[in-house]
């Protein structure tokens, strides 16, 4: 869940690794380092604190000079944020220096027998474990720094994102990869080396993404050797046109990432279904989907598996698939799925959803599924990723880059490509009727222009906003497809502003909630037009009685929820199916504004990091 940058080639190197950090900080942002190597020695900087931190520091306390260097930002698992524990880490000798994205689970019995061997340690972190055990595999048997990663990683237990220099062999940096994301950018006689392609892609578009237990060796003047960590076998790596530009990763003239984000979901959305949505010519087509239909409508079950936002899409997804397919549906945390022992056959697809592709607990779920001979199908967002390439087929959302720690435009393409899913497999299975399939194609080719419409009420939902910034506790409720849409917008305040927030299906409040329910609590409930529309105005009349405020997301035109609520924010009309992707839009406005309202790092909230890379 850290970021890491790494830099060798002709350029200065300072300039690219800072910078790097700064794209990279959403992935982890309580400490941050840099080591240099400027032609004598390593010159090292790190501190607690963000990359702007560092940045001052540095320009304080050491030469920025050399073309040589690996930098790091933070989100801490071994050790606090401070100081000492911040990357990179040095060898006992100083000679060598590491930075690690993951956790080595066995970090402390490896520690007591450098101990015994005379290493002393300056930090709590299980990354100066792993640097000094590469120090002494290397001292000990003689052997070159490449080999000598070889042989520590083969003793190592856990997931790992690493890479490291030599003082002594300023030519080269040596990378590998278990679990976490790593990415080498390929240029004239520079290599650039990251946790993903944005910190190097002004310099190049060519990168290579290194295979889960490979490893790769990079020189100047050489190509770059991968080898496999277990058999020490040379692969052939594969450099891949990037299809990202400056402009995705850039603010774009918004005050936050994540504002951007929320406004870019037209675009992003429309981005998705482009060339596999034709709705006046009846066609839904996703090319990883085609060859496999017929493991789909003929699977016993369909499984998904997920993590936080991308959870919320799947339980969108399991109305959808259940209402137009008619198969059953199961939607599994990843975090329990891989630790319950599921009972999973041959006749079951899992369906595994992740905005980044590197998701820890889903990779682990992949990989349990596939040996138990499931078919797993991979929607992500990110081209290359971990999960695109363990996964037997899939479909790429195309929300661009998301930095935003708080997932919003990830959400809606995830669920467009679902619902292009659900409408292709019930065609070919017949389960829907061709007037129905072809309304549902339009609506859902109208759907960008409904969220255009939807966030032309983001005045309306700011004033909202600072009536009830300084609440304490939420409540969001929500029925049929839209329970899920309470769940996220929950998750969404509480990601960004820490104001106790929780989802309910709105029928659940008598069984429990309702006893929170007083003036001073606000309930958000989505209450648009649909087969529940009754039965949520009863929920309403229930949550009035009790004094609370309601703040409503209503279907455009309603009078009868008006009348009810405190508040009202409206969206467009559209098929019930499809609502999620337009009552959500409100809810990302409410959390956002309330969120800066209280001077939150929006982009970058506590405790929280973009990718969980790590268990």
């Amino acid at each position: 869940m850290c970021g890491i940058v790494g830099y060798i080639g002709k350029r200065d190197a300072y300039p690219i690794i800072l910078n790097g950090l700064k794209r990279l900080e959403y992935r982890g942002y309580d400490s941050a380092g840099i080591a240099l190597f400027d032609g004598n020695d390593i010159q090292l900087c790190k501190t607690k604190g963000k990359v702007a931190n560092l940045e001052e520091k540095a320009e304080k306390e050491i030469s920025l000079k050399g073309n040589l260097g690996i930098g790091h930002t933070r989100w801490a698992t071994h050790g606090v944020p401070n100081d000492v524990n911040s990357h990179p880490h040095y060898s006992n000798s100083g000679d060598l220096v590491l930075i690690h994205n993951g956790i080595i689970e066995n970090y402390g019995s490896l520690k007591k027998e450098l101990i015994k061997r005379g290493y002393t340690f300056k930090s709590e972190t299980d990354t100066e474990v792993l640097v000094n055990l590469i120090e002494d595999i290397q001292k000990n048997e003689d052997v070159k720094l490449g080999k000598a990663v070889q042989i520590a990683l083969n003793q190592v237990v856990g997931a790992y994102a690493i890479a490291l220099f030599d003082k002594k062999k300023p030519d080269e940096i040596v990378v590998a990869k278990l679990g976490s994301p790593l990415a080498i950018g390929v240029g004239d006689d520079e290599f650039f080396v990251a946790s993903d392609a944005s910190p190097f892609i002004e310099f190049t578009n060519n990168a290579i993404y290194l295979e889960d237990e490979e490893m790769a060796i990079i020189r100047l003047g050489r190509d770059v050797k991968v080898r496999k960590i277990k058999d020490d076998k040379l692969v052939a790596p594969y450099i891949q046109e990037l299809q990202l530009n400056l402009e995705q990763i850039e603010k774009g003239g918004y005050e936050h990432f994540m504002l951007k984000e929320i406004f870019e979901q037209p675009s992003v959305i429309k981005d998705t279904y482009r060339g596999r949505l034709l709705a006046d010519q009846g066609i839904v087509r996703l090319g990883g989907l085609e060859d496999h239909i017929e493991k789909f409508i003929n699977a016993d079950r369909i499984i998904i598996v997920a993590c936080g936002t991308s959870w919320h899409a799947g339980l969108v997804a399991e109305y959808i698939f259940e209402d137009l397919v008619r198969i059953p549906v199961e939607v599994e945390y990843a975090s329990e799925f891989r630790y319950r022992n599921p009972i999973i056959s041959e006749k079951d697809v899992v369906i595994a959803i992740s905005q980044s592709g590197e998701t820890a607990d889903t990779l682990a779920a992949i990989k349990l599924a596939k040996s138990k001979g499931a078919f797993v199908y991979g929607v992500c967002n990110v081209v290359g990723s971990t999960i695109s390439r363990e996964t037997h087929s899939g479909t790429y959302t195309h929300a661009g880059p998301e930095i935003g720690v708080a997932s919003t435009k990830a959400f809606t393409t995830q669920i467009t490509v679902l619902a292009m899913m659900a409408l292709r497999l019930a065609k070919a299975k017949g389960t829907i009727s061709k007037p129905d399939y072809m309304l549902y194609l339009r609506e859902l080719e109208l759907i960008p222009t409904h969220v255009e419409e939807a966030l032309k009420t983001d005045s309306k939902i700011e004033e909202i906003s600072a009536v009830f910034k300084d609440a304490r506790n939420f409540l969001y409720l929500g029925r049929g497809y839209n329970f899920p849409v309470a769940l996220e917008g929950a998750l969404k305040l509480k990601e960004i502003s820490y104001i106790h927030a929780e989802g309910y299906p709105a029928a659940e409040m008598k069984h429990g909630p309702i006893a929170l329910i007083d003036e001073q609590m606000p309930v958000v409930v989505i209450a648009i037009k649909s087969d529940h529309y009754d039965k949520v105005v009863s929920n309403i009349q229930e949550i009035k009685a009790r004094k609370g405020k309601i703040i409503a997301v209503v279907s455009k035109g309603d009078t009868v929820v008006r009348e009810m609520a405190d508040y009202v924010m409206e969206v467009p009309h559209t098929p019930e199916a499809l609502t999620p992707l337009v009552t959500t839009i409100p809810l990302q406005l409410l959390s956002y504004h309330i969120a800066v309202m209280l001077g939150r790092n929006v982009d970058q909230p506590r405790n929280l990091a973009k990718s969980v890379t790590v268990e």
